[in-house]
């Protein structure tokens, strides 16, 4: 009799991998940010307004289990809807 193969647990993302997400994540949210508070609308000598975005949409060059990793770690949160924000610490 053979014995049953067990087959390995799939392993989660490398450090590497959350290191590189969590950066583009910053990045994204960083871009969307200044977009929105160049906006026009604004008047030239008026001393401009903070972005109200909080939460985005993740970068898609990365899976879905990724993010849900950095949000069990703590270091974004989920926000509903494919949102995550950065928690603060």
């Amino acid at each position: 009799m053979t014995e049953p193969e067990s087959t390995p647990e799939p392993e989660g993302p490398s450090k590497e991998e959350l290191r590189l997400a969590m950066k583009a994540f910053r990045k994204r949210l960083k871009l969307m940010q200044l977009d929105e508070e160049s906006t026009l609308g604004h008047g030239p000598m008026s001393s401009g307004r903070k972005s109200s975005i909080a939460a985005i949409r993740p970068p898609d060059q990365f899976p879905k289990a990724v993010w849900q990793e950095l949000a069990r770690q703590g270091k974004i949160r989920h926000d509903g809807g494919g949102l995550y924000a950065i928690t603060e610490t």
